[in-house]
């Protein structure tokens, strides 16, 4: 289970888009002191790994929950689901971060970020990533059998994405699968077995993520090219890249809809969270139509953040009040 930024592939697991920070001398806050130095790290680490962002996966995977077990779930499932997919999520973007450290320090936008810049150092992560998966090994362990045997799935698609921008421009179809393995892995956690009513919608969860991935990959079309890295605006020009991107909200939300073919507690609180949600989709293209840093991360990091808090609260407010 995941949910992520791309440096260069965008996405839950990607980095933030603002003007590139004054560097540090490498190693310099790689070793602080004081009696609030531990606390000073974890907040570090938690800023490079942008933990905050886990607002893009745990929304979706508690309207599985409540879809699911029809707004009463059990208090044990849920908590371990949430656990595994906290360490899924974390555990990718501390990779990402690593993996990408010598991309990052080329890269102009992203050169500033903690490990680039000496403010952290790979152990450092390292050990975070160690806990991530703990986290992620323990919630698969407790919930079933199914959930921990799929774990080395998990591990693929959670690892693999940072080297796919290496060799396909497909790269950021493959973070929309590792962070809708979150969405799929809440109802497998719930169920302990697949049915078919679990693949739209994360389906639309893995289209979603990649559409806005795509986006948020304009910043990065020149750089991309002149490192041989693969995206889709590097592949097909700014121009297509939009259209694909448009194409694959257009799907996404078709998934999202599809909660009212395969459960019976969908309303009209869940019609308007869904109508709100295509207006959010169809503004962040129009925001982010002039490529400035501001707005690409307004469009592809802010607004869909809200995205999946609004499809909660309307299946939500149906369970609960309708």
């Amino acid at each position: 289970m995941v949910s992520t930024e791309r440096a260069p592939v965008r996405g839950l697991a990607s980095a933030d888009s603002t003007p590139k920070p004054e560097r540090a001398n490498p190693g310099s806050e790689t070793s602080p002191r004081g009696p609030f130095a531990a606390l000073r790290r974890l907040s570090a680490i938690g800023d490079s790994v942008m933990i905050t962002h886990t607002l893009f996966s745990l929304p979706f995977v508690v309207s599985a929950i409540l879809l699911e077990t029809d707004g009463r779930p059990p208090f044990w499932k849920l908590f371990w689901i949430v656990v595994a997919a906290f360490g899924a999520r974390n555990a990718a973007n501390a990779l990402n971060r690593i993996i990408d450290k010598d991309i990052d320090a080329k890269n102009p936008r992203t050169a500033g970020r903690h490990l680039p810049s000496g403010r952290l150092s790979a152990r450092d992560l390292w050990i975070f990533t160690a806990a991530m998966l703990a986290l992620l090994v323990l919630g698969a362990a407790m919930l079933n059998t199914l959930c921990f045997i799929l774990l080395p799935v998990a591990g693929v698609l959670l690892f693999g994405y940072s080297y796919t921008k290496r060799f396909t421009w497909l790269s950021h179809y493959w973070l929309g699968v590792a962070c809708s393995a979150a969405t799929m892995g809440a109802f497998l956690g719930i169920s302990g077995a697949f049915h078919l009513r679990y693949f739209p919608l994360t389906a639309g969860v893995a289209l979603w993520v990649a559409g806005f991935d795509i986006i948020y990959a304009l910043q990065d079309i020149e750089f991309d090219r002149g490192e041989h890295l693969r995206s889709v605006p590097a592949r097909f020009g700014e121009r297509s890249a939009r259209i694909i991107a448009a194409l694959t909200h257009v799907a996404a939300f078709g998934g999202f809809a599809s909660i009212y073919l395969f459960w019976r507690m969908p309303g009209g609180f869940s019609g308007v969270a869904l109508g709100t949600c295509a207006f959010l989709l169809a503004a962040e293209h129009v925001i982010s139509a002039r490529k400035s840093a501001s707005r690409i991360k307004l469009a592809a990091y802010t607004m869909n953040q809200i995205i999946p808090i609004i499809f909660l609260c309307g299946i939500a407010l149906d369970i609960y009040l309708g």
